[in-house]
């Protein structure tokens, strides 16, 4: 294993020589796997804080072992092959990283993540985890190293449209992921590019997926006792295959009319790439008087100009129902982010609830 361009071998990985850490990533890589080479039973995993307050939460190693398992099978990993972490290995995502690749006997290359983490590697890469910054950074700058990669997994936030034209010209195979730390990282995958590309995600063998009585999605997998019940909003074409829609806590009700603030947001990003804006958004709903919540548009910078605003609300007014058209746009110079880089939607939005 390499770790930021240290060797290590199996032994001094389960000695854990931390005393050569230079940075937390290698500490906490480190730390991991000396800790799964020791046959450590119980983790404790924290949580993004994302969708919520961040919390620990405790996984069992047989639990992890056959989450990897099946993500193993599913893209047919082969121990001959060589896996890049380059995602924090503080939370589930960059720990799943590694224990596919020390279950499966994977060459593993862990090194700090970085926008594009393909710039220093000088290497055969056959299987990657990023997020879509990540991707899109990787896209930009180097294409041709991402094209040698045989598969790679994108997850940690919605892959935007925009992202996918890139994406389909890529010859690597890339699936985006659903999952959460409650479910050990992912649980179901949609292939992004290829002959046949999804437009839904596909349940991992064995896992099976029903919808609750709020319409949000409810999930067993092999490898754990209880029913994992989420927030996620989801069309289910059958029990092995969904689309997500959005979270039942960011809907918006106004005038006794419920409105997915995604779906929305999927127009908009359009929109948007029609008026060569690349600001990053979201929309939400604040209290009103008249219709109980409105809808905004929260804009990442400068303010855009009146007529560019005016644009976008009279070309949404004619894709979209009357009350899902925006009634305001709320311009902030920087979002405040959740740790692992997402948009944190729910503290934004406090301070104009107040």
């Amino acid at each position: 294993m390499e770790i930021n361009g240290r060797k290590y071998s199996i032994e001094e990985l389960k000695k854990g020589s931390n005393h050569f850490a230079r940075t937390p990533f290698e500490k906490t890589t480190l730390q991991f796997c000396r800790a799964w080479l020791s046959g450590q039973q119980h983790f404790i995993i924290h949580t993004s804080g994302s969708t919520g307050a961040p919390k620990e939460i405790q996984l069992e190693r047989e639990a992890m072992k056959a989450s990897a398992q099946m993500t193993i099978r599913a893209l047919q990993l082969k121990p001959s092959e060589t896996s890049l972490v380059c995602l924090d290995t503080q939370y589930i995502a960059g720990q799943m990283m590694l224990v596919r690749s020390l279950q499966n006997k994977m060459s593993m290359v862990a090194i700090e993540p970085t926008a594009n983490p393909f710039k220093d590697i000088n290497q055969p890469v056959d299987f990657v985890a990023l997020v879509p910054y990540q991707l899109e950074t990787i896209l930009d700058q180097s294409p041709e190293k991402l094209s040698q990669v045989r598969c790679a997994l994108v997850g940690g936030a919605g892959v935007s449209q925009f992202l996918q034209k890139k994406i389909s010209r890529s010859k690597c195979a890339v699936y985006a992921t659903y999952g959460m730390t409650e479910t050990i990282s992912h649980i179901a995958l949609q292939r992004l590019n290829g002959d046949h590309p999804q437009d839904y995600f596909e349940a991992l063998d064995q896992v099976r997926l029903r919808l609750d009585e709020r319409g949000c999605l409810s999930i067993r997998t092999p490898y754990l006792s209880s029913e994992i019940i989420t927030n996620d909003l989801v069309e289910l074409i059958d029990e092995k295959k969904f689309r997500w829609l959005g979270r039942i806590d960011h809907v918006i009700n106004s005038g006794g009319v419920k409105i997915i603030p995604e779906k929305v947001e999927m127009v908009f990003e359009k929109i948007l790439q029609s008026l060569l804006i690349s600001n990053r958004f979201f929309i939400a709903g604040l209290p009103d008087k008249k219709w109980g919540q409105r809808v905004v548009v929260f804009m990442e910078g400068s303010s855009l100009s009146d007529e560019d605003q005016h644009k976008m609300i009279e070309i949404a007014s004619q894709k979209l129902g009357k009350y899902e058209v925006p009634q305001e746009f709320i311009f902030i110079h920087k979002f405040t982010e959740a740790a692992n880089g997402k948009i944190n939607r729910r503290e934004v939005v406090s301070v104009y609830k107040q």
